[in-house]
Formats: structure tokens, sequence, C-alpha cells
């Protein structure tokens, strides 16, 4: 009885290990930001006629599965490449090898790939755009060889993953807005491109600082390793004070970005005030005296709350730009 009992569990114990190994979290993350770059920023301006937009939602519906496939597949072959590293900095977290096999997860990555590109491929031939199908093959590529190799190399595997995570909201654009600009609509296309391309390096700068927090996080794992992050090349320390300066980048840049363009729209600075350059500055403080592993770990964390609050500001604009 006993046995069965155990049969019958034992896929849903697979498919938890499975949703924690693919990052279902951060893939909701993902897929949200590029839903409110289509729905609470494009969308009203469409109905409106001042914005032409180009999928539907099913083929929009599509570009984000491809998205969150692709980046599943990062996370899938970045946990094959970890397996050592993970067994020190976070053991209890460790799946592959534990609950699921090398192999299977290898072969989840091609899947996911596959199915991310393949995605692409007919999205691209759909809009009359097939050289936009490179983007995914790039995306999918750089992925891999960040897990596999750029990873190890001092601030390049940091730099690298960002980008991707800023790619993913710049898609958006890139699908969306490209396509059908003409004559008569261009300086409306490019200046929703230029909101999103802004959006996409706020979320590119607050991930290379979180991904550097990480970094000081684990460095005990990274170093068994062998790998050459910033905190082991020039010590924690020192990694610590350079972080502490970059953050100071974000905060400056999104005040500046106030300053010069939303002054006037009094909902949006209360916004920002409250719940993106707050953080920042909670974020500044933290780092200038985070020591201990369980700092770092927090200030990663609320890293994660701020692209999140960033991102959802998005749905003022419709009240504001009008």
């Amino acid at each position: 009885m006993k046995y069965v009992k155990n049969k019958i569990h034992y896929p849903n114990l697979n498919m938890i290990h499975f949703f924690k190994l693919i990052r279902w979290k951060n893939l909701i993350m993902i897929a949200l930001m590029q839903i409110l770059v289509k729905y609470a920023l494009l969308l009203p301006y469409f109905r409106s006629g001042e914005v032409a937009t180009a999928l539907s939602p099913l083929a929009f519906f599509l570009l984000v599965l491809a998205t969150v496939c692709i980046a599943a597949g990062g996370y899938v072959i970045n946990d094959v490449y970890d397996i050592e590293t993970d067994k020190v900095n976070k053991p209890e977290k460790v799946i592959i090898n534990k609950h699921i096999s090398e192999k299977t997860a290898s072969a989840l990555f091609i899947i996911l790939n596959v199915i991310g590109v393949g995605l692409g491929f007919y999205l691209s031939n759909g809009i009359g755009k097939s050289g936009f199908f490179v983007i995914f093959i790039v995306a999918s590529a750089l992925l891999y060889i960040y897990s596999s190799y750029l990873k190890q190399m001092l601030l390049v595997g940091n730099i690298v993953v960002s980008l991707v995570v800023a790619l993913s909201i710049i898609l958006v654009g890139v699908f969306e807005l490209i396509p059908v600009i003409d004559d008569s609509n261009r300086i409306n296309q490019i200046f929703f491109f230029r909101i999103i391309l802004d959006y996409a390096i706020f979320a590119f700068m607050i991930n290379l600082l979180r991904e550097m927090v990480k970094d000081i996080e684990d460095i005990d794992g990274d170093h068994k390793a062998g790998m050459r992050t910033l905190p082991i090349v020039v010590g924690r320390e020192r990694t610590n004070k350079i972080v502490f300066f970059l953050s100071l980048i974000p905060l400056f840049s999104v005040v500046y970005y106030i300053i010069s363009n939303l002054f006037k729209q009094q909902l949006l600075v209360g916004y920002f005030l409250i719940f993106v350059i707050a953080p920042l500055i909670y974020i500044t403080i933290k780092l200038f005296s985070a020591e201990q592993k369980s700092h770092y770990r927090h200030i990663s964390l609320i890293l994660k709350l701020v692209m999140l609050t960033g991102m959802l500001s998005l749905l003022v604009y419709n009240f504001t730009l009008r």
C-alpha cells in the first residue's frame, strides 16, 4: 500500500521540481514585463489611434511563450553547469542529479529552446520580418554560452545575462511597433519605442546590479568552481564598494529621467518617488554596511522588487500622457 501511495505522488513531486528548475517566479516576472508593455503602455494608445501595433492577441501570447521558453531553457542549462557551485552556495535548492537527472535536464533545455526558437520563426514570418527570427537564436545561444563559458569571465557573464533581460522588453517594441511604421505614424511609433527602450535600460541596470550582488553572495561556491567573478578577483570588500557606487547610477538615472520627462506628471513622479527611488536609496544604504550572506540575499530580493515596481509604473502612463 505504501508503495502504491509513493507511485501516485511521485509525478506531482517531479512537476514541483520541474517548476523550481525553470524558475517559474522569474518566468512570471518576464511575462508580466512584456504584458505590461503591450497592455498598459501600447494598447490604450492603439485604441485611440495614436500608435499602431502588429501583433494580434494570439500572436502576442506566442511571443510571450517563446520568450518564456527560451528563458526557461537558460535557467535549466545554468543549473546543469552550476551543479558543483550550487552544492556549496545553496545545497538545499539543488535539483539536478538530486530530483531530476542531468540527462533529463539537458533534454528539457533542447525542447524548450526548440519551442521558443520555432515560435520565433513562425512569428517573424507572420509579420513579414523573417530577419527578426535571428533575435531568438541569438538569445538562446547567449544563454547557453553564458552558462557554459561566459559566466566564468570577469563581469562579461553579468553583462550578457542583463542584456538578455533587457532584450525581453525590447522584443515587444521590435515585434509590435517596427513592422507597422510608415511616414504617417513614424514620430509616434518612435516615441513609444523610446519609452520601451528606457524601461529596457532600467531593467538592464537593475539586473546587472543584482547579478553582482549575487556574485558576492555566492563567492564561496564560485571560488571552489574556479570561476573569476569580481569578488574573487578583487575581493569581497572592494566589490562591495564598487557595487555601492554602481547602485548610484540607476538611482540618479531615474531622478534625471523624472526631471527630464515626467516632472509635470505628478502621479508618475509620486509613484517613482515612493516605489522606485525610495527602495533604491534603501538598497544603497544597505550595500554600504552589507557584510553577511543574508544581507546580500536581502538586497537581491529588494532589487527584484524594484524591477517589478519599476515596470508596474507603466500602468500609470495611461493617466498621465494624454
